[in-house]
């Protein structure tokens, strides 16, 4: 059911949002059956992309990585997004209680697998590593994150809107706070020498 809840959060939310709420899966089903698949989609993209497409700077030299240095990131990449899904997720069902969720079900893992879902599929387009192309497909990614995020919330933790609409908002604001951490580590790790290696 993963798959289908996937697609209909394309289509219909509302409609996609209630089925995940009743289907109730364990962490590692909606590990198994979602996250594990879709987060390799940006993963396999980016590598493919980095490794073997390039990119170019104006009119400047096509610029890879190689295939080591681009397999090695890839994979921390696709760790990280494992790991940031889990962590957001715990955040959520630390919130549910102070926004006085009526379901006191464990949910938050799933709420962030859930959000994520734009940005794992529109992760393919990596594969064409074009900084504008990339930026802007990005944007609309995750553009619909936000919303699949204020739409699904007060569904899956059956919270009013009004409380659901603050509740978001302070999810929101600790993923921009993960974001910014996760690029603060970037810099530490390739500081330790496992930052990006480059071929022309």
């Amino acid at each position: 059911m993963s798959l289908t809840n996937t697609f209909g959060l394309l289509t219909n939310p509302d409609q996609a949002w209630e089925s995940i709420r009743k289907e109730s899966e364990s962490v590692a089903r909606l590990y198994t059956g979602h996250v594990l698949l879709l987060a390799l989609i940006p993963a396999v993209a980016g590598f493919v992309g980095t490794s073997q497409i390039g990119w170019q700077i104006g009119d400047g030299q096509v610029t890879r990585l190689s295939v080591g240095s681009a397999f090695t990131l890839s994979v921390l990449f696709y760790a990280v997004m494992l790991a940031g899904i889990f962590i957001l997720g715990k955040f959520i069902d630390f919130f549910a209680a102070t926004y006085d969720a009526v379901d006191r079900t464990p949910r938050g893992v799933t709420m962030a697998a859930y959000t994520a879902t734009p940005i794992f599929l529109i992760g393919v387009i990596a594969v064409y590593p074009n900084i504008w192309v990339n930026m802007l497909a990005g944007l609309v990614a995750i553009a619909y994150a936000v919303y699949l995020l204020y739409e699904g919330l007060p569904i899956l933790m059956k919270i009013p809107e009004s409380r659901g609409f603050m509740f978001a908002t302070a999810v929101l604001t600790v993923g921009l706070v993960m974001f910014v951490a996760l690029l603060a580590m970037s810099v530490v790790i390739w500081s330790m020498g496992v930052g990006p290696i480059y071929v022309t």
